[in-house]
Order: structure tokens, then sequence, then C-alpha cells
């Protein structure tokens, strides 16, 4: 936005210029007849718009002057409205991650019971939702000794992972 200072300025000089070509003209043709009083007349007038084109010269550097201050307080403050932003988020995300780790995490456990109900089920079959078996389970899933898998696909057994294991699930 251009401040009305400024537009003043520029429009005063603009106009000032433009009436200053008219007693130019009467100067150019009074020195060519030799009519020295038309000459100083028009010299007057000549210089009197000049001044005023410089005085609305000055009026406009004044206006830029401004503009330019104004522009930047203008991005002075939106850097600080940004900045205050970004803290608002990250206090925001913040207050979120704390709520999240001070939720308490569900745990899983295989009572007594539910262990012994599994051992007694050693021939678990599992259907698929058209009602087909489509795996016999001979083994007690509780008893098998999970795997590991190398980078090259060898599987080693791992013995350190028993049934009474604890199951942690955060939701």
């Amino acid at each position: 936005m251009m401040h009305a200072k400024t537009m003043e300025g520029l429009v005063g000089a603009r106009t000032n210029m433009d009436l200053l070509n008219t007693p130019f003209r009467v100067f150019k043709d009074a020195r060519r007849r030799g009519d020295l009083a038309t000459m100083e007349r028009a010299m007057e007038y000549v210089n009197d718009f000049s001044g005023k084109a410089s005085e609305y010269e000055a009026k406009a550097q004044e206006g830029m002057e401004e503009d330019a201050k104004e522009a930047k307080e203008q991005a002075r403050s939106a850097r600080e409205e940004a900045i205050q932003k970004r803290r608002e988020e990250r206090q925001e995300l913040e207050k979120r991650i704390e709520e999240s780790r001070s939720q308490k995490a569900d745990t899983v456990e295989i009572s007594e019971d539910g262990r012994t109900e599994l051992d007694g089920n050693t021939n678990l079959e599992q259907t698929d939702s058209d009602g087909d078996v489509s795996l016999e389970m001979t083994e007690n899933p509780l008893k098998m000794e999970p795997i590991i898998y190398t980078k090259t696909g060898v599987g080693q057994s791992h013995a350190g992972i028993g049934a009474g294991t604890t199951i942690s699930v955060s939701v």
C-alpha cells in the first residue's frame, strides 16, 4: 500500500514538471524573437515550477521512507506472530505428548485357569468365515518355542521366552 504522502509527492512533482514545459516553450520563443523581458518572466515561471517540483519530490521521498518503516514494522509483527504461533503449536504438541505418556498402558496376563484351559486343548482347529476347517493345530501354542530368523533366513530357537511372559499393550 502506498502512503498518502508518497502519492501526493509523486503527483505534485509530475504535475509541476508538466507545467514547466509551457513557460520553457515561451522562453525559447522569446529568445528566438530577442524579447528579453518575456524571457525573464518565462524563466521566473520555470524556476517556480522547478522549485515546487523539488518540494514535492522531497515530500515523496519522506513518504517512501515512511512506507519502508511501515513495511518493516509489518514484517516484524508478522514474524513475531508466526513465532508465537509456532510456540503455541509446540506447547500444544508437548501437552499432547505428555498426556499420551501419562496414560497407563493396558496389561494382558493369562490366568492359571486360562493356561490350564489352553493346555487341555491341544488339538485346536481354526475355521475360516465359510465354516471350513483351514488349519489343525496339533501342538499347544504356549508350549512351542519362539523362533527368531536371521538375515539369511535361518531360524533359531529362543529359549529365553516362556509361557509366563507378561504382555503389555498400549493403545
